[in-house]
């Protein structure tokens, strides 16, 4: 079984009192005390990040570790990742981190991961990254559209409700057809992809929504997904 969660915002980082995305991660695994861990690449693989995973998920009944491409700590990266249970991507640039990855060969040992049963998760940047292209602030001034590994089909744009600029430029985006049909994601919702297909959307706040977003006879059609309030 393939899993893949695609938060468009909250857990650790954002929502540090707000457990229940993290949880409902750590739930998805079929091992007492799974084994998790963090790439932090997008953020350039900040200390401050990392401590904050470790803060949160050392609390938890798992077993948390980090992979940092910035200081690498053993050469088998391969080895490594397929000993995890779960692999939880932080936020950042998205367009950095696949460079980045694609250099060291991490795209590839991901998609043997997940092909494997290692459970794929991540925010923002480790949301987007997941599908075949997806909204990006990489680049500074403006949102963009930005091919990722294509994982799951369609693109993604996460922060949906938390930055003014998202829903409109993924509006425009779609209209333009510089990206494909796709899903939203606020802050707070996650999309739970098993085998490719969407078993469900949860979410850490109650107003929180993950729709699909398509382009259909002259203007942008949104449909949310049923909501699972995570309590």
């Amino acid at each position: 079984m393939k899993q893949l969660i695609a938060m468009g915002g909250g857990g650790f980082s954002m929502e540090p009192d707000n457990p229940l995305l993290d949880e409902y991660i750590l739930n998805q695994s079929t091992q007492k005390k799974p084994k998790i861990c963090f790439i932090p690449t997008a953020s350039g693989d900040s200390q401050e990040y990392i401590d904050k995973f470790y803060e949160f998920f050392q609390n938890q009944n798992c077993e948390a570790s980090h992979l940092s491409l910035f200081k690498l700590e053993n050469r088998d990266i391969e080895g490594f990742i397929m000993k995890q249970d779960i692999l939880y991507v932080g936020g950042g640039s998205t367009k950095s981190m696949l460079a980045l990855w694609r250099e060291w060969g991490v795209d590839v040992i991901l998609k043997k991961a997940w092909d494997n049963g290692i459970l794929l998760a991540g925010i923002s940047a480790g949301a987007i990254c997941w599908f075949e292209e997806g909204l990006t602030d990489s680049y500074g001034d403006q949102l963009e559209p930005l091919p990722c590994l294509g994982f799951v089909k369609g693109s993604c744009c996460p922060h949906y409700d938390g930055e003014k600029d998202r829903r409109p430029s993924f509006h425009n985006a779609i209209k333009e057809k510089s990206l494909g049909p796709g899903y939203a994601l606020d802050d707070g919702a996650a999309v739970h992809f098993i085998d490719e297909e969407v078993h469900q959307a949860v979410c850490s706040r109650p107003s929180a929504k993950a729709m699909r977003v398509w382009w259909q006879e002259g203007k942008v059609i949104e449909k949310l997904l049923p909501m699972k309030y995570l309590y």
